[in-house]
């Protein structure tokens, strides 16, 4: 191939990947500036609950500007068409090329989308790879390893903060921490400490009390931090619980997980209830899930726990080990609380993959 024609083909090209959503388990709540987070998060990426993104890209003349078709399983979303054309445009001086490009976007979730799983996470990480990914073949400077995965963490968490996280699997932290000089408020990272094998093969039961969409988005939720009369005690809080999950997630001590796991999922629930004005996400059936949590860990002596993200789902995190046993129990007792029956059966991931 003749160098015209190489240029010619770099003009246009499709580029694809998934990427997980993550579950927080110390949480993220509340952020200032641009979107710069108000106290530390560490979460683990799943493994099922993945977006898939395809971004088709042909480069226009110069002066035609940017323009952006968006497909959501394989029907035009003008509402999340419109987040991303305004997340795009603001990025144009780190991404030069987007001043002069049609972006064909094409995208699907395997869970349901804006329902208290983090879609937002999955699907801004997707993006910012594909972006990533399109910028290094346009320029031809191919970004290594961590440098193209730190970039793409800082360009995610731009269009929603928890999609920092979701570039890396495992356990990752974003936000600053005393004693970490890794961890940044700019990009995820991978956690600075050596994961217990019994911590790295966590299993995660979504019970998917409602696939609707949430009646308080978290954008709204994070703007009721500002003023909140708990604010100040609750980044204390999660800067505590992170330094103790670190120091935890070296050991093999599931009961201490299990604490601040469940402090963490309350914690942030109360600060929605105790909002100005005050809100509620979890339903009747989440209440009656966490019960039966707690119940079936006391009789059976098996260190399953919950978590919650912001909305009605409950998370159901437990060893690999006891895994045969967890979802019997599910199929035979929780599931009736589920919208339709319906549960994720995920657990902790590698992370994204191109495709």
């Amino acid at each position: 191939m003749n160098q015209a024609q190489n240029s010619e083909k770099l003009k246009s090209g499709k580029v694809a990947w998934k990427s997980p959503s993550n579950i927080a388990l110390v949480k993220y709540w509340g952020k200032h500036g641009n979107q710069l987070p108000r106290n530390p998060s560490l979460s683990i990426t799943l493994r099922e609950a993945v977006t898939h993104t395809e971004f088709e890209y042909h480069v226009k003349p110069t002066g035609e500007g940017l323009t952006v078709d968006f497909f959501f399983e394989k029907k035009p979303a003008t509402a999340f068409r419109d987040r991303i054309l305004g997340f795009l445009e603001k990025r144009m001086p780190a991404f030069p090329f987007l001043n002069n490009v049609h972006l064909t976007i094409n995208s699907n979730n395997t869970f349901p989308h804006s329902s208290g799983i983090a879609s937002s996470a999955s699907a801004f990480s997707s993006i910012a790879l594909c972006i990533s990914s399109i910028q290094q073949t346009l320029s031809g400077n191919q970004k290594k390893g961590n440098d193209f995965y730190r970039q793409a963490s800082g360009l995610a968490r731009l269009g929603s903060g928890s999609a920092g996280r979701s570039v890396y699997g495992g356990y990752v932290v974003w936000g600053a921490l005393d004693g970490f000089n890794e961890y940044s408020d700019d990009y995820a990272v991978p956690i600075l400490t050596d994961v217990h094998p019994v911590f790295k093969d966590i299993q995660d039961a979504i019970l998917i009390v409602s696939d609707q969409k949430k009646k308080v988005g978290s954008t709204a939720g994070h703007a009721l931090m500002e003023g909140h009369p708990f604010a100040g005690a609750r980044y204390d809080q999660a800067i505590k619980n992170m330094n103790s999950l670190h120091h935890i997630l070296k050991t093999s001590d599931l009961d201490g997980f299990v604490e601040i796991v469940e402090n963490e999922a309350l914690s942030l629930h109360a600060l929605m209830m105790a909002s100005n004005p005050g809100y509620l996400l979890m339903e009747y059936n989440t209440i009656q899930i966490i019960e039966k949590i707690r119940a079936f860990r006391i009789k059976k002596n098996i260190p399953v726990c919950f978590t919650l993200d912001a909305g009605p789902n409950v998370h159901l995190l437990y060893p690999n080990e006891y895994k045969a046993e967890v979802v019997e129990w599910i199929d035979e007792d929780l599931s009736e609380f589920c919208s339709g029956g319906k549960w994720i059966d995920d657990g902790i991931g590698q992370g994204p993959e191109q495709i």
